[in-house]
């Protein structure tokens, strides 16, 4: 499959973060995720929830770039803090910035009093690292995102999260690798690189010393059947490619 693009490996390891992930809300932020998030539940993980991130979970799976047409369950603001609550809801989120420990901030860059950019603010990404599975899409794996330190916490990272019961950081996967917390105390650490891409690369994106184990495997690329639902039914317009570019 040399015909594979770097959208579509990357899809797949989103789709990978909900192995085994039985009745939960996927909470996909972004294109990737969202064909991943589905993806996942059109082959390997047929319980996850999906909702039009309002107030509703729906029954059908559409491609990225239509509307959900089958209510399944109303799911209120309030019902959505019981999920979170109780560990119900796997999160993958975007973010401007990230440190070696996952530390997270969307909400400004630069000195909190006099921020040179606003951003989205803090929003709920505190409640979720404390509470359910999260994740992060980061689509361009820079410098300027992997930084030693991040301007705002607002997402709370491994080693503020120590003792905390429900904390489960999974993933980073970006359009160069995929990342864990695996490395020591908790910090980023190498799983995979995506095909075409190098060791050397990601560490040169990478403004912290990132863990690499000894042996680096390939991210894996999506079975015949993977790339026919992709290409065929989640995403036949290429959304894709405006997140990860062929």
């Amino acid at each position: 499959m040399t015909d594979v693009t770097r959208a579509e490996v990357c899809a797949v390891a989103v789709s990978d973060l909900f192995v085994g992930a039985g009745e939960i809300l996927a909470s996909p932020t972004g294109l990737i995720p969202q064909l991943g998030a589905r993806l996942a539940r059109l082959t390997h993980a047929p319980e996850l929830m999906l909702s039009d991130g309002e107030a509703t979970m729906y029954a059908d799976t559409p491609a990225i770039d239509e509307p959900f047409a089958e209510p399944e369950h109303y799911l209120p603001y309030r019902a959505l803090f019981d999920l979170i609550a109780r560990g119900k809801r796997h999160v993958v989120m975007g973010g401007s910035q990230l440190d070696q420990y996952g530390n997270h901030n969307f909400s400004a860059i630069g000195d909190w009093q006099r921020p040179s950019h606003q951003l989205l603010g803090a929003r709920a990404a505190a409640t979720n690292t404390a509470n359910h599975a999260v994740s992060y899409w980061i689509p361009r794996h820079a410098l300027r995102v992997f930084v030693p330190a991040v301007d705002t916490v607002c997402g709370v990272g491994s080693a503020r999260l120590k003792g905390a019961r429900f904390a489960d950081l999974r993933r980073v996967i970006t359009n160069l690798a995929v990342l864990d917390f695996s490395g020591p105390d908790g910090t980023l650490a190498l799983v995979s690189v995506h095909p075409g891409v190098t060791v050397n690369e990601v560490a040169a994106a990478t403004g912290f010393d990132l863990h690499v184990p000894s042996e680096v495997p390939f991210t894996r690329l999506p079975t015949a059947g993977e790339l026919a639902i992709i290409r065929e039914r989640l995403d036949p317009r290429d959304a894709r490619y405006r997140e990860v570019p062929r």
